[in-house]
Parts: structure tokens; sequence; C-alpha cells
């Protein structure tokens, strides 16, 4: 992956962060680079700038997205909306605010990536499906064997957000920073109303939940039952 970024504190953070994570990371320091080892190396995933010397995160997010359908991750030191608009709007598929938690930017940047692998096993023309649960976000439905399982907006993008990462932990920040916004100061037991809700209607025993399940200390992962033998 490409990182565009030249706070220096931000770059040995994310160099070390996310190599632990598994990520080979280039790192570019200005928009000129940033364009030349893009070109150079075609990485599958660019986390990328706004505020850079040279050429613009604006103009970097539109050159790249003019070459190739890589995703792209924003990051902005602003939190204005307009820049939120502004850099989706030439193209980039997420963004971030510093500061930010680097569990926060990798549970991104593997939700981007999923994203942009295109239909999966089990995933049809946009619906994700694990199991015997599928999730259509166009059409704001989840079935559960075939049947409607209704649910409001929240328990919905938990559920979105546990399913996008399946087989992976979402950590309670994650899942709150996401759903409920950084800015959320309300109380956390909210997200285990939510779980809780979720697995009164998805599991067939919510007292021993076998799709969301609670990885102790961290948060949630989702995942198929595995069969009885």
């Amino acid at each position: 992956m490409l990182v565009v970024e030249d706070e220096e504190s931000y770059v040995e953070a994310l160099r070390a962060g996310l190599s632990r994570e598994g990520f080979s990371v280039r790192i570019a320091r200005d928009g000129a680079e940033a364009m030349t080892m893009f070109e150079a190396a075609r990485p599958d995933l660019v986390l990328l700038d706004l505020m850079l010397p040279k050429m613009s995160g604006l103009e970097v997010c539109r050159r790249i997205r003019a070459q190739a359908n890589v995703p792209i991750i924003m990051v902005t030191a602003r939190d204005a909306e307009i820049d939120t608009v502004v850099g989706l709007e030439v193209g980039a598929d997420d963004y971030v605010t510093k500061p930010y938690r680097i569990r926060e930017l990798v549970a991104r940047m593997r939700a981007v990536l999923r994203r942009s692998a295109g239909p999966e096993a089990g995933a049809v023309e946009g619906v994700l499906a694990v199991g015997d649960v599928s999730l259509d976000s166009e059409r704001h439905e989840v079935t559960l064997r075939g049947q409607l399982v209704r649910l409001p907006l929240r328990e919905f993008e938990v559920l979105e957000l546990l399913m996008i990462n399946a087989g992976r932990v979402v950590t309670r920040d994650t899942l709150i920073d996401r759903v409920w916004g950084g800015d959320y100061v309300g109380d956390t037991k909210t997200l285990d109303v939510h779980i809780k809700r979720l697995r009164a209607k998805l599991e067939d025993d919510p007292a021993a939940p076998a799709r969301i399940t609670t990885i102790r200390g961290l948060g949630y992962r989702f995942e198929a039952p595995r069969p009885v033998s």
C-alpha cells in the first residue's frame, strides 16, 4: 500500500502500526512523489493526506482515479463537512479525520479492500452473505434463511460493519466510531444493547450466540455457525 503523508510523526506511527498488521508500506511525503510512486508500484490501497506539499491530496486523488480504481482513503486534519464531501466527490472511497486510532484506520482499510474486491464467495450483486444471513445495503434488507428480518437503522449499520469484516474482530471503539460517530459521548452500553437485539433476531440460541461472538476485551466477530456433526 502507499501512504502519502508529510507529517513525520504520523509517518513513523503508520509505518510501524500498519507493518504490524501485515501491510507492506511505501511512503510518499508530497503529492508529486505520490504520483511517481503510484505509477511505478501500482499499490492496492492508497492512504492519502489532504494537505500536501507540491500537489494537494485532492489533485492526487483525481489523477489516481483517472488511471485506476484502487481504493483511496482520504486523511484530513480538518473536520469541516466540505472537506469530506469534496474528497468523496473526486473519488475517495472513505475518509478519516486526524487524530485517528490505528485500529479504526485498519478496520476501514480492510473494509474498502473487501468492497473493492467485488463479489466473492457468497456475495451476489452487492449483497453480503455469510452463512445463512444475507444483507442488501441498497435495499436495506436482511434475510435469515431467506426470511426477511426487520432491523432499525443502527442495528442494520452494526450488522453491516460486522459482516463486511466477517471472520475478523471488530473492536468496540471501531463500531462506536463508525456507527455513532467519533464525537459520540453517550453510554457505551448502547452498543451492547444493539448486539443483544441483533442476537435475538439472528441467533438460534441468543444465550449461546454462534454468529455474533464476543471476543473478550476487544469486540465482536461475525461468522457462519459451524455445522453440527
